[in-house]
């Protein structure tokens, strides 16, 4: 029985609202506290992103690193964040941007994982599968259509730019308010003036100030500095999910029961809708694949749904944005690597749901895959395990054994390298 007077919902949903903001600006601070600490402990800007170049120079290591992480912590807006932070510590975006898509991919194994409790009831294990291995095929084909494109365009391109490298700078200057970059970020970045002080207090290594460098010294500060912070980008994306899902999941179930049946544009607003509302792609997957495996919807319908999800979930990369960078150019980067997240998942969705020819790949190759899992269902562990985990793993190592150990000599790649194509080349 509820004990609440009606004067106390006010109240309750009052402090649910100031709970949200708190952690949203945790999540934002924590992002600026790794692009700090992150370049404190590489020993400043340039070594940190000598250091990170090593690392995603190669653009199938980046991939995988993005699809291994992503699988790991079962959460692609964790990841999202982490590297808007290295951007912002100095990892070039043309770098970054196979990390974003390997974290599309990796953030496909909830749906997997939930599909895989219905196993042992060999028709409904067959529908959940398929409903949620469309959604991975559907990533895996965006991102290996994308990455080509980008890195064909950028290596043949004046500027050094692939396509979603020049439509996000665009857009980023465009939101920044034109080519005054500077000028631009200080307007229109309201929440960096309430982060640095916060930073500061514990780590500000150009004045050798700060409660971590007074302890630990300025290295070893920065690297107590982005532990911490990865923690805090945990920590406060698992709370903000849990706590949108206690209030918000009802209306968010009511949105998708009101969608189902309806065209793909309303499922994939639905799906990009509940996942705002819900900041968690994982808690929509787990809602529809259950109904897919039981055979109240059908995949035509889980399809759509799932894109909606990828497009709603790029928005925690935005707000991790906003914690900007030490200088104009690294704050342009944190948002414009945020962008480009949420314009591969829309050009993705125009380019393969939007062509007939491409849009049905993902439904045949889902049916053929769980048709051959539910035939033999320990395929279905190794497709798993493979696709997420061993699969990384072995490209990563193979990457490791090619790649010159010493950064120091490394130069970034032209075609990968991002160049402001605003600027005069430097003599």
């Amino acid at each position: 029985m509820d004990t609440c007077q009606p004067s106390c919902r006010p109240r309750s949903r009052l402090l649910t609202a100031a709970t949200v903001i708190a952690l949203v600006y945790l999540l934002i601070l924590a992002v600026g506290m790794m692009s700090s600490g992150f370049s404190g402990a590489a020993g400043g800007q340039a070594a940190a992103a000598r250091l990170l170049e090593h690392w995603c120079r190669n653009p199938m290591a980046a991939l995988m690193i993005g699809i291994f992480a992503t699988a790991l912590v079962q959460s692609s807006s964790t990841v999202t964040s982490i590297v808007v932070g290295l951007v912002a510590s100095g990892l070039p975006v043309g770098f970054a941007i196979p990390i974003i898509l390997g974290a599309n991919i990796g953030t496909a194994i909830t749906s997997t994982l939930v599909s895989m409790t219905f196993i042992t009831r060999p028709q409904e294990f067959h529908r959940a599968f398929a409903a949620s291995t469309v959604h991975s095929i559907f990533n895996v084909m965006a991102a290996v259509l994308f990455l080509v494109v980008e890195l064909v365009i950028a290596w043949v391109s004046p500027s050094g730019q692939g396509p979603l490298a020049m439509l996000s700078d665009m857009l980023t200057r465009f939101l920044l308010g034109g080519a005054d970059v500077a000028d631009g970020i200080k307007s229109a970045n309201f929440i960096k003036p309430l982060i640095d002080p916060v930073v500061a207090l514990f780590y500000h290594p150009r004045s050798g100030s700060g409660l971590l460098i007074t302890l630990f010294g300025v290295r070893w500060g920065g690297v107590v500095l982005s532990l911490a912070a990865l923690g805090l980008i945990f920590t406060s994306i698992i709370r903000l999910g849990s706590i949108l899902k206690a209030n918000l999941i009802g209306r968010a179930e009511r949105l998708f029961n009101t969608a189902i049946g309806r065209g793909p544009v309303t499922g994939m607003a639905s799906g990009a809708i509940m996942t705002i509302l819900v900041q968690s792609s994982s808690t929509t997957t787990s809602l529809i694949i259950p109904m897919a495996g039981a055979g109240v919807v059908r995949m035509e319908k889980v399809f759509p749904f799932t894109l909606g999800a990828n497009i709603g979930t790029t928005v925690t990369g935005l707000l991790a944005s906003m914690a900007g960078g030490e200088n104009p150019d690294l704050s342009h980067a944190a948002l414009q690597i945020a962008l480009i997240h949420t314009l591969f998942n829309i050009l993705g969705v125009v380019v393969i749901y939007g062509l007939p020819f491409l849009r049905i790949l993902p439904i045949r190759s889902a049916r053929y895959l769980a048709e051959v899992c539910t035939r033999r269902r320990s395929l279905a562990f190794v497709y798993l395990i493979g696709l997420y985990f061993v699969l990384p793993l072995i490209l990563l190592a193979i990457s490791a054994l090619l790649t010159p150990s010493a950064t120091s000599d490394i130069e970034p790649s032209p075609a990968l390298e991002y160049h402001d194509p605003h600027q005069p080349p430097e003599e």
